[in-house]
């Protein structure tokens, strides 16, 4: 792989990763920036999986969560 980046992005990734840092500052930016589209792209892929109407939370949805959390026996108080 042959990646160009100019002069100041070097001197930035210099600045926080020092000269010998630069390859594991670029994969770890490179490894985030694919987890963050891989997520994107499972949004994108579950939106409208769930329908609209018909939940138990439809009618009162703040007071269907405040039953989930008191139901949660991991709640404390």
């Amino acid at each position: 792989m042959h990646t160009e980046l100019d002069d100041r992005l070097v001197a930035e990734v210099d600045s926080l990763a020092g000269p010998r840092g630069r390859s594991g500052f670029v994969r770890a930016a490179i490894e985030q920036a694919v987890r963050q589209e891989r997520r994107w792209q499972d949004v994108e892929e579950a939106a409208g999986a769930i329908v609209d109407t018909g939940h138990a939370w439809d009618h009162d949805p703040a007071e269907w969560v405040r039953q989930q959390r008191r139901a949660d026996v991991r709640r404390a108080g």
